[in-house]
């Protein structure tokens, strides 16, 4: 225990902390407090029953913490704010009776309605869809026992272990409240400053950082559940279960340089993708899957699988498709069904329960309590997009925007003047029995020392990346850290990144200006309360059983399928009729989107006095907004281009971000004026997805075609040195 002079001790040095403290004055050199201005001993853990056991409800620190922070902001979310909607279906693909008694995973073809809503977590309803951030991937499963809402991520791990860090996470990352600024981004001190002092959020930061922070739409992003649950079948067995959405699409994104460049072309890019998709027929789909653990092997990783800030590497476990999801049909209403949709990790049906997952447990109280004030009070559940497709039946009556006008003189159980009614359920009847885990623990403030690996997982998700994927981490931490100002808190974190890699945290280093540090800095876990024993919270050295995932790289998703690629024609007066026909019909055969992009809107007139409509001209639109460009033949039209120097850019842009690239007959005139076309003289660029042919033929739509079903080209040569 520590001793008085222990505690003076562990208060903060107001010298070393002056230059930390410049904006900071509300509680300098104070103890932390409740409400109440009760002394809290630890800030860091929910109270539960033993160091891996549930939480518990008496839990009034934790209670009051999270209350008032799920009340801070009206109307709008105070995570997730800014999202998109869609209605679907779920398709089951087989009977999953053995594993779970859900009734909708219990036969093949079952059919299920769902609402699901992406989302950005940190900016406002005003901010841009390209932000790199985490984005929400909830679904709403209205099934035939009441509705199950998945609640998740694009990201399978969190930055906190414990619910009672989740408002401090939330306020560091969010604008730093002096002055509200920046908006939309964890680029700046307060989001470093917690993070450095976190080392459990590494792993999700390289996440973050990597390619996946930024998706190419919702369509071609994947979705995680985070947490670990369980599913219990009719005889009681449980399986732990960890949930995946792939997209059928595969996992795809945008560079940082282009998506500040979509921000200001379109900073509704995602949203707009989502809504055009379905409008057109294009519906979007995603498998489900699951990992599943039998209860025997709970502990045979050598990670905890109720550490919300690890996953399962499919190298371990793979990933069993149960199921397809179809976005088949756009809201009516934005207000009315994506802004009042109400999701809830607590809304399960009979089969699947919870795991004691330290914050899947606090979000349980904390998502309900959100909705009680954003939506108005405790009958958001009437909102139609919210109302269950199975009958409902209880006494629960009144309150604010009561809808329902209930008949009778009963709203109590038990009762004999309604004959009973309603009965409680029992098993056989599909009540929901929750699964009868032994607990037998005192009741403590504590975290399990299997959660203190914080850099393992980190590590592998890093070696698992290509060079270029790394390459685009390492730029991403010298901007995300170039713009911190405090110079202590880059430090900090450099010093944490020497545990994920040593040459990560150098050429971070280096582009920061300062020599890397030797190791973090001591302690590396700062949650530590004031009369826990520091050893308690010391970082475990894991030797990791799988080093590197595949699946944890985007390079190694589906490739191939152009289905929805949009695909920028770029033309003027006098194109080649007998160069873009062929070319569009080969690419709307694949499913691809073809846009004419031009110097004015209205129509052009090709070579053969035809007028063909333009979708965009060139002062509205960007290479940023298309997957792949192709400029067809003729001469009046390239001469055009020539002299267009927002043409000349869109083609430079498209060679320097990867994207495929076709250049027909006249239009090879154009190269001379790129920064690619004297490599393009001495070397054939079709490996590197630039097809070029001046002499056209059947063979040429090919092979646009397979380039753009790679998506990427990082084998390019001298992309950096292409200005943008």
């Amino acid at each position: 225990m520590a001793t008085e002079k222990g505690k003076k001790d562990q208060k903060p040095d107001s010298k070393k902390q002056e230059e930390l403290d410049v904006h900071r004055e509300d509680g300098a050199n104070e103890f932390l407090t409740t409400n109440q201005g009760v002394r809290i001993n630890d800030n860091q853990h929910t109270l539960s029953a033993g160091d891996r056991g549930p939480s518990l409800l008496e839990d009034f620190i934790f209670r009051e913490k999270m209350t008032h922070f799920d009340h801070e902001r009206i109307p709008e979310r105070v995570v997730h704010p800014r999202g998109s909607g869609a209605h679907g279906v779920f398709e089951a693909y087989e009977s999953m009776e053995k594993y779970t008694k859900a009734s909708f995973l219990s036969k093949k073809g079952k059919k299920t309605p769902v609402f699901t809503r992406f989302s950005t977590v940190v900016g406002f309803r005003g901010s841009t869809d390209l932000a790199r951030d985490v984005r929400g991937f909830a679904v709403k499963f209205y099934t035939d026992e009441g509705n199950y809402d998945l609640v998740g991520n694009n990201m399978p791990v969190f930055f906190i272990q414990d619910a009672m860090k989740f408002p401090d996470l939330v306020h560091s990352i969010k604008p730093e409240p002096h002055n509200e600024m920046p908006q939309a981004t964890a680029a700046h001190d307060t989001f470093w400053d917690f993070a450095s002092l976190m080392p459990e959020a590494t792993h999700v930061i390289m996440w973050i950082l990597s390619g996946r922070g930024i998706p190419r739409s919702y369509r071609m992003m994947e979705g995680f559940g985070v947490h670990t649950f369980k599913w219990v079948n009719a005889k009681g067995k449980v399986t732990f279960v960890k949930y995946h959405w792939k997209p059928v699409l595969g996992t795809h994104g945008v560079l940082w340089d282009e998506a500040q460049k979509i921000s200001g072309k379109d900073p509704d890019f995602h949203r707009r993708d989502l809504w055009e998709a379905i409008d057109s027929g294009s519906f979007p789909e995603w498998e489900l899957g699951v990992q599943m653990v039998e209860e025997k092997d709970e502990h045979k990783f050598d990670f905890d699988l109720l550490d919300p800030t690890k996953l399962i590497p499919e190298e371990l476990v793979p990933v069993k498709k149960i199921g397809k999801m179809t976005l088949n049909r756009n809201p009516d209403n934005f207000f009315s069904e994506t802004e009042q949709v109400a999701f809830h990790p607590g809304h399960v049906v009979p089969g699947i329960d919870f795991s004691n997952d330290p914050l899947l447990q606090g979000r349980l109280f904390s998502y309900l309590d959100t909705q009680l004030i954003r939506l108005g009070g405790p009958n958001f559940h009437e909102i139609p997009i919210n109302r269950p497709r199975a009958p409902k039946h209880n006494n629960q009556r009144d309150g604010f925007m009561r809808q329902e006008v209930n008949k009778g003189r009963v709203s109590y159980e038990p009762n004999s003047i309604g004959g009973g009614c309603p009965f409680q359920a029992g098993m056989k009847d599909g009540g929901f029995v929750s699964h009868a885990e032994k607990v037998d623990a005192k009741k403590i403030r504590a975290r399990s020392k299997s959660f203190n690996d914080y850099f393992s997982q980190a590590s592998m998700f890093y070696h698992s990346q290509t060079a270029a994927e790394k390459k685009q981490i390492i730029s991403a931490f010298q901007f995300e850290l170039g713009k911190v100002e405090i110079e202590e808190i880059r430090k900090r974190m450099v010093g944490l990144l020497t545990q994920v890699d040593k040459d990560l945290a150098k050429q971070v280093a280096e582009g920061l200006g300062f020599e890397v540090p030797r190791g973090p800095m001591q302690p590396v876990q700062r949650g530590v309360p004031a009369d826990a024993d520091p050893k308690d919270y010391e970082p475990v050295d894991v030797k990791q059983k799988v080093k590197t995932d595949k699946a944890l790289s985007m390079d190694y998703t589906v490739k191939g399928n152009i289905s929805t690629r949009q695909v920028a024609f770029l033309c003027s007066d006098g194109v080649d009729e007998k160069s873009i026909t062929p070319m569009r019909a080969a690419l709307l055969k694949e499913g691809a989107v073809v846009k004419i992009i031009a110097p004015h809107l209205g129509t052009i007139e090709t070579s053969a006095g035809n007028r063909i409509k333009v979708d965009k001209s060139f002062s509205t639109s960007g290479s940023v907004l298309f997957d792949a460009i192709f400029v067809p033949s003729g001469e009046k039209s390239i001469m055009m281009l020539e002299k267009n120097a927002m043409a000349v850019n869109f083609i430079n842009e498209s060679y320097k971000h990867c994207k495929a690239l076709a250049i027909e007959g006249q239009a090879t005139k154009l190269l001379k004026y790129t920064y690619f076309g004297e490599l393009a003289k001495t070397n054939d660029l079709e490996e590197e997805g630039v097809i070029i042919q001046e002499n056209p033929s059947k063979k040429f739509s090919k092979k646009f075609i397979e380039a753009i079903g790679q998506h990427r080209f990082w084998n390019r040569k001298e992309t950096e040195n292409i200005p943008t």
